[in-house]
């Protein structure tokens, strides 16, 4: 089960219709009934775009024209809407809905609201808006033809009716595909990163709960208890009272310190060890390892030290596996692999537990996946009832640049 579903392209239509017969099924009648509609749709495309081009155009030397075109190319994604809807019905072709203009409340790079004009050019270089209105003007000489051929074929060539529809049908699928699909790679992937910047916050702000909960139930409640155990010792001792029970409160003062430091470098810890800072993610690795309860063998195969950010979170989702382990696994044993591949860091975190873990185990397991997932990387669970359970994550290398 891997941490992100990637977005992919539109199935090849082919592989899914039936072949083409002889005979009129319900898919011949569908690609008849989308060749005979081309023409009226083709026309009424024609017409608008040129009236919104040529009428834009021409009042540019006016204050509505440039806000007419742009309402013109957000006309034309309804359009572009219908198409697909009409392809996806009577073709079965499946093609993604664009990403929508941010233009109702949209915030520019630097998180300000997005002013009129900066809409109206938002509008204007719309690439979706422009490839839909290409769409509709080219299509009207093929929708002539496509309307002529069909109506001639239902009386003088209809044994063949059939084969015709769906080469003429495979080419509308082609042009739907090439001009009113999404931006291909680059809108899906404004889209995915739109969605790991969402992860990315929500993982800081988590953390940060996480820090200042720590903080207040932790090593500030006992500092604050020292605060006042050595001021009631102060108070005794400016009475002269210098007796057993004062040496009793600075004892117990005493232990509260050490206390308070004890969870401080654990919080240190948790926020970023210093050992994976100083000697690397092999000997942090070691250390993470050395508090499981499960005893751990790990092994690292690295020629060099990642980035700081990759190496901070393939020790946390090492630490984050180990805890699962020896809460939740039961295991005898268990193993830590690092290696790199190429431009990938592998890691592979086996125990020979129970197993029947899952994302949606309520084990962190779905907060780690969502993390890796953030950076590009992958997020496998192999963990049949019974065990054994091995967890794969996979990780960017990315060089790692000394300050």
């Amino acid at each position: 089960m891997t941490a992100r579903i990637t977005a992919t392209s539109a199935e090849t239509e082919g592989d899914r219709l039936p072949p083409v017969r002889f005979a009129l099924d319900s898919h011949t009648w569908k690609e008849i009934a989308h060749l005979l509609t081309n023409l009226p749709m083709a026309l009424f495309g024609f017409v608008y775009v040129v009236t919104v081009v040529s009428v834009g155009s021409f009042l540019t030397l006016t204050v509505v024209g440039l806000p007419m075109l742009a309402g013109g190319l957000m006309g034309a994604r309804l359009l572009g809407r219908f198409e697909r809807a009409r392809a996806r019905a009577l073709l079965g072709v499946r093609v993604d809905e664009p990403s929508p203009l941010p233009l109702s409340g949209g915030r520019g790079a630097r998180g300000r609201e997005l002013g009129f004009f900066a809409r109206l050019m938002l509008a204007l270089k719309d690439p979706v808006g422009w490839r839909t209105m290409l769409y509709d003007f080219v299509r009207l000489p093929w929708g002539v033809f496509t309307f002529s051929m069909v109506l001639v074929s239902l009386f003088v060539l209809w044994p063949v009716l059939p084969f015709l529809a769906r080469g003429l049908t495979n080419v509308d699928r082609v042009m739907v595909r090439g001009l009113l699909s999404p931006s291909d790679e680059l809108e899906r992937r404004i889209a995915e990163l739109e969605s790991d910047r969402g992860v990315v916050v929500d993982t800081a702000a988590a953390d940060l709960r996480r820090i200042e909960r720590d903080l207040h139930d932790g090593a500030q409640a006992r500092l604050v208890n020292l605060a006042m155990g050595l001021g009631l010792a102060k108070e005794k001792l400016l009475e002269g009272q210098a007796d057993e029970h004062v040496a009793a409160m600075v004892e117990e003062a005493h232990g509260e310190v050490k206390l308070a430091l004890q969870e401080l470098r654990d919080l240190a810890r948790g926020i970023h060890p210093a050992v994976l800072t100083d000697r690397g993610l092999d000997a942090a690795l070691s250390s993470v390892a050395s508090r499981c309860t499960v005893p751990v063998q790990v092994t690292a195969d690295l020629p060099a030290r990642p980035a700081a950010a990759i190496e901070g979170i393939a020790y946390f989702t090492v630490s984050e596996l180990l805890q699962n382990v020896s809460k939740h696994s039961g295991a005898r044993n268990a193993s830590v692999d690092v290696w790199r591949t190429d431009d990938r860091l592998l890691i592979q975190v086996w125990d020979d537990g129970r197993g029947g873990a899952r994302l949606d185990g309520g084990t962190g397991m779905a907060g780690l996946a969502d993390r890796l997932g953030a950076v590009d990387g992958l997020f496998v669970i192999e963990s049949p009832e019974g065990g054994p359970t091995t967890v794969t994550a996979e990780l960017p290398w990315r060089e790692r640049v000394d300050a």
